[in-house]
C-alpha cells in the first residue's frame, strides 16, 4: 500500500504572511464598497445619458440614440447632472419639470 505524503507544516511566519496577504485585498475591497472607486460616481454610464420623470424627481439612464421612456425627458441644456452629488444633482432633488417643460419645484413626497 502507498503511503500518503504528510502534510507540511506551516510556521508561524508564512502563516501571517499569506494572512496579510489576503487581509489587505479584503480591507480594501470593504473600502471601495463603502466609499465607490472614485470620490464621484457618474449618475450614468459612458454610453448613456440621464433623463428627468416629469413631475417627479425621479430619473433613469437611456442608451445614447434611445429615446427616453414615457413620462421622462433629458435634462434642460446646461443642467444636466454627471456626478452624483454635483451641482445639478443636489438642484434637481428638488426641483423638476412639469409637462410643458417648465422647470418647478418638487412637490412634497
Amino acid at each position: 500500500m502507498r503511503e500518503l505524503p504528510r502534510p507540511r507544516l506551516v510556521s508561524s511566519g508564512n502563516r501571517r504572511a499569506r494572512s496579510v496577504s489576503v487581509l489587505v485585498p479584503t480591507i480594501a475591497s470593504m473600502v471601495f464598497a463603502i466609499t465607490g472607486c472614485s470620490p464621484e460616481h457618474a449618475i450614468c454610464g459612458g454610453d448613456e445619458y440621464p433623463v428627468l420623470n416629469v413631475g417627479s424627481t425621479g430619473r433613469a439612464c437611456v442608451s445614447n440614440g434611445d429615446e427616453p421612456p414615457k413620462g421622462y425627458i433629458p435634462y434642460p441644456k446646461g443642467k444636466v447632472p454627471e456626478h452624483v452629488g454635483d451641482k445639478w444633482d443636489t438642484y434637481w432633488q428638488s426641483h423638476t419639470v412639469d409637462e410643458s417643460g417648465r422647470t418647478i419645484e418638487a412637490p412634497e413626497s
